[in-house]
C-alpha cells in the first residue's frame, strides 16, 4: 500500500455517528445514574466512534518512543549532555526505562524508533532504523531540517504504524526521547497558537529563572530567524521541529487512518499533535490526552486542539509513561459499558420520570 501523506490524510473520517448513538443508548441504560462515570463514559463513547461499535478491551497495545537529537542544544538550554538520548535508547532497549515499566504494567509492547540520534546505531533487533539525520540543525541559525526531510519524518512515522498494524493492534500510545526537545517543541507551540514565547516554554529538565530566561530567548531568536508559516504545519516542523517529532506526528496520522485510538503523552507528543491536526482536523475526534504535563506549555496546547487530559500527576518525563498510564483509563472505560449490566439484565429499578 502507497503510504504518501496525501493519501493518508484522505484516509482519516469522521467517527461512526451509528456507534456513537448506540453507546451513548447503551450508557443510559446501565445500572447507574446518567453521567456518574465521567470521563469515562465520555472515553467510551468515543471508543465506540472510533472503533464503529462497542469494543470490550485491547488486546493488542503498543507504545511508540521515538528518538531523535537536536542542534539547538549548542545554545545551552538543557541540563544534559546531548550523549544522553543516545545513553536513553540503549536503557529503552534493555527493559529499564520508566516507559518499560510502565508499558510491563499497561501490558503494551514498546517500539523503539531512531529518528536522527546524533551517532547512530548498530543494528539491534529491537530497534527501528527511521533516521532522517544525525540530529537536526541549530534553528537559531537557520531552518532546524529541509522541507523534504519534515516530509520524510512524517512518512515514517506512518511507516512504523502500518509495521505494528501488520503484528495487530488496537490501541496506540506515544512517547520521545530527546534532548533538547522542549525547547523545538515550544517553538512549535508558539509559531502554530501565537501564544508568547513566556507563556509556553517551560523547564525541561529543571532549569532555574535564568536558565529559563535564557531558553525564552533562544526560542523566540528561532522564531524570528526562520519566521515560521502557522498555517503551514510541515513549514513549522522543518524550521523549529525535531525529527521525532516529525515522526510522532506521522504516528497519528497514520493510526486514526486505520480507526485506532491514539493516546498521547506530554509536552513533545502535544507538540506532533499540534503538527498532525493542522493537517487533518478532524484528526482531533481520534485523540486522547493521557494527562497534563508539568510543562507549562502543554495546556496551552491541549486548549488549543481541544482536548481534556485524563491524569494530572505533575508528570514531565516523556518517552511515553503518562500515555502508558492513559491506556489504563481508556481501557477502563470501554469495559465498564461493555460489561456493565443494564437495569434490565440486573432487575434493577430506573430512576423514576419526574411526574407532568
Amino acid at each position: 500500500m502507497n503510504n504518501s501523506l496525501s493519501q493518508v490524510l484522505r484516509r482519516i473520517k469522521p467517527l461512526d455517528s451509528k456507534a456513537i448513538e448506540a453507546a451513548k443508548a447503551r450508557q443510559n441504560e446501565l445500572t447507574k445514574p446518567k453521567g456518574s462515570l465521567g470521563q469515562l463514559e465520555e472515553l467510551s463513547i468515543k471508543i465506540a466512534g472510533i472503533k464503529g461499535k462497542i469494543i470490550r478491551g485491547f488486546e493488542h497495545k503498543a507504545i511508540v518512543t521515538m528518538a531523535a537529537d537536536h542542534g539547538v542544544v549548542e545554545e545551552g538550554v538543557t541540563l544534559y549532555p546531548q550523549e544522553v538520548t543516545k545513553q536513553m535508547v540503549f536503557n529503552f532497549l534493555n527493559g529499564g526505562a520508566g516507559i518499560n515499566v510502565l508499558a510491563r504494567f499497561v501490558g503494551a509492547r514498546v517500539v523503539v524508533v531512531d529518528m536522527g540520534v546524533v551517532e547512530g546505531f548498530e543494528p539491534h533487533p529491537n530497534l527501528v532504523c527511521k533516521m532522517i539525520d544525525f540530529g537536526t540543525r541549530n534553528m537559531t541559525k537557520g531552518p532546524a531540517m529541509t522541507r523534504q526531510q519534515a516530509l520524510d519524518a512524517i512518512e515514517a512515522g506512518i511507516a512504523v504504524v502500518e509495521a505494528e498494524i501488520a503484528k495487530g493492534l488496537d490501541i496506540i500510545g506515544i512517547g520521545d526521547m530527546g534532548i533538547g526537545n522542549t525547547t523545538a517543541s515550544s517553538a512549535i507551540a508558539v509559531a502554530i497558537t501565537g501564544e508568547p514565547a513566556e507563556k509556553v516554554t517551560g523547564r525541561g529538565e529543571g532549569l532555574d529563572d535564568k536558565q529559563l530566561e535564557h531558553k525564552v530567548k533562544v526560542v523566540q531568536k528561532a522564531l524570528g530567524i526562520n519566521k515560521p508559516d502557522s498555517r503551514d504545519p510541515i513549514d513549522v516542523l522543518s524550521k523549529v521541529g525535531g525529527f521525532e517529532i516529525g515522526g510522532l506526528a506521522g504516528v497519528i496520522l497514520g493510526t486514526a487512518a486505520h480507526r485506532i485510538p491514539v493516546v498521547i503523552d506530554g509536552f513533545i507528543s502535544g507538540a506532533a499533535a499540534l503538527i498532525a491536526t493542522g493537517l487533518a482536523p478532524r484528526l482531533k475526534d481520534y485523540l486522547i490526552a493521557a494527562h497534563l504535563s508539568a510543562e507549562s506549555g502543554h495546556k496551552v496546547i491541549l486548549q488549543h486542539i481541544g482536548l481534556t487530559p485524563l491524569l494530572s500527576l505533575d508528570m514531565r518525563l516523556g518517552e511515553g509513561t503518562g500515555a502508558a498510564l492513559g491506556i489504563v483509563i481508556v481501557e477502563a472505560a470501554v469495559k465498564t459499558l461493555a460489561e456493565m449490566a443494564t437495569f434490565a439484565e440486573a432487575g434493577v429499578s430506573e430512576a423514576q420520570k419526574e411526574a407532568e
